[in-house]
């Protein structure tokens, strides 16, 4: 009997999303593990495999579908035997809002349209059986009349990814429902960016390069070994404090920010977070994490220090109950006893939920990041 296809549950809460693309046809050979579809979620583009091997039989649910209810069948493999008429429908969750335009583009296609404004439907593809691709999209774009636009401004409207939207719903929640307090410490860095250069050079040949904000995972993932009250995340009925140090970080991508998660960086060597960090980033921004990969996390990190900003305070990410908001290295003037030294330093400024965080246990918290930003060596225990 041939086997139903089915979208299920890619992460939690996910109800419902968009088939971006099929990576087989209609009577291709399928095995298992291998990339069936993509399905397109709020927050990123996520690949299904196939949980069985076979071949692929039917599709139901065409590319470009919206709106495709979890445990839909979304198409049919068929076994060794089998053929198309064995095929029952019976079986198959009514199908979902099709799509408007039954435009055939890849994913990466539909973000580039929607950030550069360009209409799909007049986007001749290239791609097999006439599917859009991005180079497609950016040809359309340079050869696209500027839309009119306000009299004001005389620029033109750029529609809003799904991701987008999902940002500024939760951003905006975020801030007029979380009481923000912020604490801002300076950490001096010298002996730091000494051990990264030493750790560099001994990583050279492996192509490892440890960056600042390697370090900075790691010293906030000790921080909270240390300040465990910290760890914790906000709801109505209860404060539920982490049992694992698990730390989003912010990276930005073409749609906006999303967060990977470091998952125990309290446990993990700073090569490992450098190596990790690497590939989580590169799948972000190609819209290609797994729902696993971001969904969590007990606390998040944002730095902006790479693009020279001093200081800055974040928005907590929910449920979480802090950000830690990494300004640039700069050389200042520092006071020591009673002599004046010149040293590289970086602000960092913590926003913490007044719910769920006291002043007390943030400014602790930011100690004992101090501490480890400064004690590089402390950072090195577990790389032994």
């Amino acid at each position: 009997m041939p086997t139903a296809i089915r979208l299920s549950a890619i992460a939690s809460g996910f109800e419902a999303g968009t088939i971006g693309s099929w990576h087989k046809a209609v009577g291709d050979s399928v095995k298992k593990g291998e990339v069936l579809f993509d399905v397109e979620t709020d927050k990123a583009v996520v690949e299904v495999e196939a949980e069985d091997s076979g071949v692929l039989g039917a599709i139901r649910i065409p590319a470009g579908s919206e709106a495709v209810p979890v445990n839909t069948v979304v198409g049919f493999l068929l076994q060794h035997g089998e053929t198309a008429a064995d095929i029952q429908d019976d079986d198959v969750v009514p199908a979902p809002s099709p799509p408007v335009d039954r435009i055939f583009a890849s994913p990466l296609a539909r973000r580039t349209a929607e950030q550069s404004g360009v209409d799909l439907s007049g986007v001749k593809g290239r791609g097999p059986n006439g599917r859009v691709l991005k180079a497609d999209v950016e040809a359309a774009a340079g050869q696209a009349t500027i839309p009119a636009a306000s009299a004001t401004s005389g620029g033109r409207d750029i529609p809003n990814s799904k991701i987008r939207k999902v940002i500024a719903q939760r951003l905006t929640a975020a801030k007029r429902d979380i009481p923000h307090f912020y604490l801002t410490i300076d950490c001096e860095l010298d002996a730091l960016l000494n051990i990264r250069q030493q750790l560099n050079e001994h990583y050279a040949k492996s192509g490892i390069k440890i960056s600042v904000n390697d370090c900075v995972v790691k010293a906030v993932a000790l921080a909270l070994t240390d300040v465990p009250a910290a760890n914790v995340s906000w709801s109505e009925d209860a404060i539920h404090q982490h049992g694992t140090v698990d730390i989003s970080v912010a990276v930005a991508t073409a749609n906006g920010l999303i967060t990977p998660i470091v998952r125990d960086a309290d446990a993990k060597t700073l090569s490992a977070i450098s190596q990790e960090m690497k590939k989580l980033a590169a799948r972000a921004i190609a819209g290609k994490l797994k729902p696993d990969e971001f969904n969590g996390g007990g606390f998040s990190v944002s730095n902006l220090g790479m693009y020279g900003i001093k200081n800055f305070s974040a928005i907590i990410n929910p449920p979480q109950s802090c950000i830690l908001a990494v300004g640039a290295g700069e050389k200042r003037a520092v006071v020591r006893g009673d002599k004046v030294a010149i040293a590289t330093v970086m602000s960092c400024t913590l926003s913490v939920d007044h719910r769920s965080v006291d002043g007390a246990v943030g400014a602790e918290l930011l100690s004992a990041f101090k501490k480890y930003i400064e004690r590089p060596a402390l950072l090195l225990l577990s790389d032994a």
